[in-house]
């Protein structure tokens, strides 16, 4: 009864003052239009990608979110176009967030080796709650009867345009990125007060170590190492990990915190495996808790499926391809 009445408490104060960060997902590189606009188009011609991630699944009222993306790379034009719808349901109230939103990137080629790829991306944000879901101080009695709340719900649910904008330079073996989201610092709150979503910043990169490939199948077997770090509000955040990659396999290790500027080890430790071939990628994750909360939340788990097709299968053109890993 305590964890059901915290978790009710803790949405009750999130929907009154606004405190909030944007979900993250463990296989960026998955969902790369999540990560930045600049991956709109990053494919040889068409890209369809799901993602589920299912966070804290021993605390009652799991927390699950969902994205689904298509992008298109129009070769004639060195462009871009994304869609991407976002979906999260968080705790036994329901809060939920939709996010649907479009894309547009353009490569610059600045060298033979070095390319520029900036994007942008508005969207539409709408957040909502189910409020007969939540179980407030006032509503509970020694006899175990529920009684009705003198707290009022929200007048409903609320919608907010947003936009956000990336840049992204890679060469053949290395890539550099950051995008800024909530440009338009939308509204979140549930009760008309002028709370907004703060700005998130993030900057990723990394470096394929070892690249082996042979005549037909010029990637054979690599070894990456990447990084990501996440700056939303008074909240920071850094990932980095090895991605191993030895065809049709992917392994993957990663370790996600800060512990010197907090006072515990870090977050999560996240181990990968996945399969790929020229495509479909499937990924399935987990973080292992390293927290104070290690023996509450069950870690997580994450499931990723992209698949890239062509239609015009006569263009015999390939577009430059970004070295970061598809997980």
């Amino acid at each position: 009864m305590k964890r059901y009445f915290f978790i009710a408490f803790a949405f009750y104060l999130f929907i009154r003052s606004g405190l909030s960060q944007d979900p993250q997902f463990s296989q960026f590189y998955a969902n790369p239009l999540y990560l930045a606009p600049s991956f709109a188009g990053a494919t040889e011609e068409n890209r369809l990608a799901l993602n589920h991630r299912n966070q804290w699944p021993a605390l009652p009222g799991v927390f699950h979110t969902y994205t689904f993306s298509y992008d298109h790379y129009f070769a004639n034009f060195n462009s871009g176009i994304g869609f991407l719808a976002f979906h999260d349901r968080a705790g036994s109230g329901r809060l939920n967030t939709t996010n649907l939103g479009l894309q547009y990137s353009y490569d610059f080629q600045v060298t033979e080796l070095l390319h520029i790829r900036p994007g942008l991306q508005f969207n539409y944000t709408r957040i909502g709650i189910r409020f007969e879901d939540l179980t407030f101080n006032d509503q509970l009695s020694p006899g175990g009867v529920t009684t009705p709340t003198i707290e009022q719900p929200p007048e409903g649910p609320f919608g907010d345009i947003d936009a956000g904008f990336s840049t992204l330079g890679y060469v053949e073996r290395a890539w550099l990125g950051f995008s800024l989201d909530h440009l338009l610092r939308p509204e979140q709150s549930l009760y008309g007060d002028k709370t907004r979503i703060p700005m998130k910043i993030s900057v990723f990169g990394g470096y394929q170590l070892i690249r082996r490939g042979r005549l037909l199948k010029p990637i054979d077997e690599s070894l990456s190492f990447a990084f990501m770090y996440l700056h939303q509000d008074h909240f920071n955040q850094l990932s980095m990990g090895l991605y191993w990659y030895k065809n049709p396999l992917v392994f993957g290790f990663w370790y996600r915190g800060i512990p010197f500027l907090h006072d515990q080890i870090g977050d999560a430790m996240i181990l990968l495996v996945g399969f790929k071939n020229e495509q479909v990628h499937i990924g399935y994750s987990y973080d292992v808790t390293v927290s104070n909360l290690v023996s509450d939340t069950g870690g997580a788990h994450e499931i990723s499926l992209v698949y890239e097709f062509r239609l015009n299968k006569k263009r015999k053109q390939k577009i430059h391809a970004i070295p970061c890993p598809e997980f």
